[in-house]
């Protein structure tokens, strides 16, 4: 991952918040490395050594600075944009992968032996998985030290340490501080909330970020008893590795508030990834709305919704079988059959706002024909993927290459290229997947006199370019 010396040096020099995340600089001289837009004294060049992750600065030895906090930066808009297997395997790690599973669970999921993976990310990354992992634990722990009363032990082993003196070690290591003296520090400031039972954090992201737009989408797409969208507030059950959690999410300027109750803390890194994926807080906005913006006859539309984001997803079967369930109907009557499935189904949950998870696939591929209507193919197609789910022979997650769920997506009947790109899109956040054969996208072009099958021009975005020209059309009809 090449990084321009004198292009990161100038975004340290201008304390430009844009590229926090993006890489880290790394001050020999004091052993410590920052975000780009820490408010500390500029670091002459020659003392100043660029890193492609927090996990290559931690590597070479250097601490993580207390004032600017690198490790809480957005994440690097790269593991969107880029498909090789460094950006599937960054992305895979960020879900907790290694922790529940060791490297070889990596290696698996991505199709590398472990000595080639770590191979590829040292020379890429600066790091291999472990140092990575080693990276994620950390930040995870002192998400749970600064916001939550838990013991310290337990705090170790839900952060994925094999032991309490690795856990002191590693936060020693790249904070420079003992956990008691973290929590001490934490408890001063006053805003920054400990909670019980709850987690309550801030999820930061570049700005812009166009909120109607999630309003919108979060909103007409809620389905009864798994979401909720009240008074601004987005609440959703979800389904982790180790159990059932409930997300509440309020974007606010510059972050999304989330209070989390897990009902197991070895999932808050998962949680936390995948609420950052559903909302696409990693991306680099301005990036996408100058490319977009050059373009006269998307100008307008850019600089009225400046930052708007594709959604992500918080589980890829959820994604795959509701956008079936949902093809070729209204919205509202996509809720009501969502709903009835979810409501026989679905395992409930103690919380009150959300009431059952999403069923699964296996409960869909058992059961699906007892509950579901409509016509025979449909369903059909609906419950063979979720056989095909349930099997095994169709899996999908964050780190796989987009030609390969596509290909694998439309081998299964009853699945056409919309439904391929859109689920493709969401499940893996790619920034280039064109929704050409959508109806709503095809009025939002003719209504800007655009041509889709013209469209490298706006590679690679064009999954933005898509809900621009979403938005666009629904306007036009809200204004009829």
């Amino acid at each position: 991952m090449h990084l321009d010396f004198d292009r990161c040096y100038r975004a340290v020099s201008s304390k430009d918040s844009r590229f926090d995340g993006q890489f880290f600089t790394a001050v020999r001289t004091t052993g410590i490395y920052c975000r780009p837009s820490c408010p500390a004294i500029t670091p002459k060049p020659g003392n100043v050594v660029f890193m492609p992750t927090a996990a290559a600065a931690q590597h070479s030895g250097f601490r993580a600075c207390r004032r600017c906090l690198p490790d809480a930066a957005p994440g690097s808009p790269q593991w969107n944009i880029r498909s090789d297997l460094a950006a599937r395997s960054m992305r895979l790690i960020s879900d907790g992968v290694v922790e529940r599973g060791g490297v070889e669970a990596l290696g698996a999921a991505v199709g590398y032996s472990t000595r080639q993976l770590t191979r590829v990310l040292t020379a890429e990354l600066g790091a291999g998985p472990l140092a990575l992992a080693r990276a994620h634990r950390a930040h995870t722990a002192r998400l749970l030290i600064q916001t939550t009363r838990m013991p310290m032990s337990d705090i170790a082993f839900a952060a994925g340490f094999a032991s309490i003196r690795q856990f002191n070690d590693t936060i020693r290591a790249v904070f420079a501080v003992t956990p008691t003296r973290m929590r001490e520090e934490s408890e001063r400031k006053p805003d920054v909330p400990v909670v019980t039972g709850t987690v309550s954090l801030r999820l930061p992201y570049r700005a812009p970020l166009d909120a109607t737009w999630f309003e919108w989408f979060l909103s007409a797409h809620a389905v009864p008893g798994v979401e909720s969208w009240a008074d601004g507030t987005y609440t959703r059950s979800l389904r982790l590795p180790h159990g059932h959690a409930t997300a509440s999410i309020r974007l606010l300027p510059g972050f999304a508030r989330a209070e989390l109750s897990l009902s197991d803390m070895r999932d808050l890194a998962p949680a936390v990834a995948r609420l950052r994926h559903l909302l696409d807080l990693d991306a680099d906005p301005a990036a996408v709305d100058e490319a977009l913006a050059a373009d006269s006859r998307l100008a307008e539309a850019v600089s009225k919704t400046a930052g708007i984001r594709v959604p992500g997803n918080v589980d890829g079967a959820e994604l795959l079988l509701r956008t079936m369930i949902g093809q070729q109907i209204s919205l509202a009557a996509a809720s009501t059959h969502t709903a009835r499935l979810v409501d026989a189904l679905g395992e409930p949950i103690d919380q009150s706002t959300v009431t059952r998870l999403f069923p699964t696939a296996e409960a869909i591929a058992v059961r699906g024909r007892e509950v579901l209507t409509g016509p025979a193919r449909r369903i059909d197609s609906i419950v063979g993927a979720a056989e095909a789910l349930a099997s095994g022979r169709l899996d999908l997650h964050c780190g796989r290459a987009a030609h390969e769920v596509r290909a694998d997506l439309l081998a299964l009947p009853g699945i056409g290229p919309w439904t391929a790109d859109y689920v493709t899109m969401r499940l893996l956040a790619d920034p280039d997947i064109l929704l050409s054969k959508d109806l709503v996208v095809r009025q939002g072009a003719a209504v800007l006199g655009i041509d889709l099958a013209e469209s490298d021009r706006w590679k690679p975005w064009r999954s933005y370019l898509s809900m621009h020209l979403w938005r666009v059309a629904l306007n036009r009809r809200k204004a009829r």
